[in-house]
């Protein structure tokens, strides 16, 4: 190795090279998250038309081969004058450079999603191939490109009618893992952007399954609290919710709407600009911040609380289901994936705003206002009692008084929640070989007999009398349903460890569906993963490359004869864990420094579709399965059964 290091060991990355060198810098990652936020970008250009008033309609094709798309919006049209510093079209400038665009001052947008100068060009630099098209000034303008750089000059080709811009693009198989598109990812954002955009008609084109999608809402979020937020089951508090929106020249506009509902849960959906804030926030926090303080003036204005009874803000926050819309002048994100707001100025004033029309709410509306401070005060006695309990068995415990655990739980040794975590693992089999190879300071193990019950087709009592998931929530300790509480959780992570086969993933989604019903605090606080064990076992000569499933395996082994075209490889597929040594599943699926691990998430944005799956695969209603096999048969090539 040189131990020179000079001028000439330095690179200089022009154009979009940076892009193409480290994706994940500006998407995320080159997984489908950052494959499909290729097309948020466009997608929330056409939004930021929309925004300000020059776009009414938006067209959204996924085309038949699933990796390429289209996006079309009735605009003003991108400029393609020549700029008067670049001598390029203003075009070819916004698509092959960094940072340049109509979005840096207040003249041409007051508010947008993009704000770096990034969007475009990126998308351009991380595509095989992309097609601008632009109608202005009664003229169609074309130009083509590839990998960032120009494979045409623009060129004006036909007369056109009205405005607006055209954007075909074709993702990079180089630069992503899969360049296939997700439909129903696709409509299940654009659905949520026709909400966040009053009067915005979106239509999104699934060429592949030949459907189409066409969305309209005048009334904007207060349609879609009921729609999606407030549908989970649980009984609103107050019949009506309330909406309010406020404008300030500095902070911007804020758009709310809100209902207290009997959830135990706070269920708050914050956007910046059109785009979801997954992360939230400072216009989230502002919510909150406002919220709170409305709720507990609103109790001290009527001596509401009773004695004996400590009221915090978190008390006020229960059960609340909102959604949050800023539109910010000048955004600051968090990251190129956008998904928090650090704009310090938008909290204070979203706090003011939310304060003022929520205690204001409250006075006007008497039996509103007395169901709200009930709903508080009930939070408030919940959780003191709650802390009773937990202070109860951390007493007992300290005094020697045995946990009742379930007796085939090989509990660890350690008491650090923060540190330890149970692993659920399917059969005894397995779970003898993960006892034996488990760290038993920290790793506990709870083996599971057969297929559990599928909570979605049993009624709560047949649940709570189930054998297997009485014992998963003994050994949590956190409860279940009402009763659960976080801080008696006895593990810091929970992990589902099961075969790498299909029974191993129906076990694994029978356990899913458990968690999701009965124990959701843990999936929302990302306490819940899926282990990731190898299907197969590559060997090339003296390396061994452990393979999740098929296309893992199948991936390796034509890198591996790419390199070397005549090496020996040795493959051994698992029929199930038990059939692992214990230093083996260790060394692939226990250890925390080599293993791969899923956490499982709901994301604001995909509650709609988890449902929908979940009430629909899991269900009573067979016709749902039948629909879903009857569509999806064609895309199966090898079934394992």
């Amino acid at each position: 190795m040189t131990q020179e290091y000079g001028a000439q060991h330095i690179t200089i990355l022009k154009g979009l090279e940076p892009v193409r060198k480290r994706p994940a810098m500006y998407i995320g990652g080159t997984d489908e998250r950052g494959l499909h936020h290729l097309l948020w970008e466009i997608v929330d250009n056409a939004i930021d038309e929309a925004l300000v008033g020059h776009a009414t309609t938006m067209d959204v094709t996924l085309h038949e081969d699933g990796c390429s798309c289209t996006v079309q919006d009735n605009g003003r049209g991108i400029p393609v004058d020549i700029h008067p510093e670049e001598g390029r079209s203003a075009l070819e400038i916004i698509l092959t450079t960094l940072h340049a665009g109509g979005k840096f001052d207040r003249r041409s947008y007051q508010t947008s999603g993009g704000l770096h100068g990034v969007g475009s060009s990126v998308v351009n630099a991380l595509s095989s191939e992309l097609v601008v098209t632009v109608r202005r000034e009664g003229k169609q303008w074309r130009q083509s490109f590839s990998r960032g750089a120009p494979t045409s000059t623009l060129q004006v080709i036909g007369e056109g009618v009205g405005t607006g811009t055209t954007v075909f693009f074709r993702p990079d198989e180089t630069i992503f893992e899969d360049v296939h598109f997700d439909p129903e990812r696709i409509a299940e954002r654009l659905e949520m952007k026709s909400y966040l955009t009053d009067g915005l008609r979106i239509v999104f084109r699934d060429q592949k399954a030949g459907r189409r999608h066409e969305w309209k809402h005048e009334g904007g979020i207060a349609d879609f609290l009921p729609r999606h937020v407030a549908r989970g089951g649980d009984a609103p508090v107050h019949p009506e919710p309330l909406r309010f929106r406020a404008q300030d020249v500095v902070a911007g506009q804020v758009d709310v709407v809100l209902q207290w509902t009997e959830s135990p849960a706070e269920r708050v959906l914050s956007f910046a600009n059109g785009i979801p804030t997954s992360e939230g926030g400072t216009h989230e926090q502002g919510f909150k911040d406002g919220l709170a303080d409305a709720a507990l003036a609103y109790l001290q204005a009527h001596d509401a609380i009773p004695r004996g009874v400590e009221v915090k803000r978190q008390d006020a926050r229960e059960g609340v289901a909102a959604i949050v819309n800023v539109l910010v002048a000048e955004p600051q994100f968090q990251g190129q994936t956008k998904d928090k707001l650090n704009n310090p100025e938008v909290r204070s004033f979203v706090a003011a705003v939310a304060r003022k029309e929520i205690e204001g709410w409250l006075h006007r509306h008497q039996s509103a206002g007395q169901a709200v401070a009930l709903r508080v005060i009930q939070a408030a006695r919940a959780r003191a009692a709650s802390r009773s309990a937990v202070q109860e068995v951390r007493r007992k415990k300290g005094s020697g008084t045995r946990l009742n655990l379930p007796g085939k739980l090989a509990d660890c040794s350690s008491s650090d929640a923060t540190q330890t975590e149970l692993m659920i693992v399917e059969g005894d089999s397995a779970g003898g070989s993960a006892k034996q190879g488990r760290d038993r300071r920290t790793q506990a193990i709870l083996p599971l007999r057969g297929k559990v019950l599928n909570v979605e087709q049993a009624t709560d009592t047949k649940v709570s009398a189930n054998r297997e998931l009485a014992d998963i929530v003994s050994a949590l300790g956190c409860g279940m349903g009402k009763s659960f509480d976080v801080s008696r959780l006895r593990y810091g992570r929970v992990i589902l460890l099961m075969d790498a086969d299909s029974d191993g993933h129906h076990i694994s989604t029978l356990l899913l569906t458990f968690f999701y019903r009965y124990l959701p605090g843990l999936i929302d606080d990302g306490r819940v993963f899926l282990a990731q064990p190898p299907l197969y076992r590559v060997d090339v000569g003296k390396d061994t490359y452990w393979a999740l499933d098929d296309r893992d395996k199948e991936r390796y082994v034509k890198t591996v004869l790419r390199k070397k075209p005549n090496a020996q490889i040795s493959i051994q597929r698992f029929k199930g864990l038990g059939e692992m040594m214990p230093k083996t599943l260790f060394e692939t699926t226990l250890d925390p420094t080599r293993r791969r691990l899923l956490r499982v998430t709901v994301a604001p944005e995909h509650r709609l579709t988890t449902e929908k799956t979940i009430g629909g695969l899991m269900g009573k209603d067979a016709s749902v399965r039948f629909q879903f096999l009857t569509e999806n048969a064609g895309r199966v090539d090898d079934l394992d059964v």
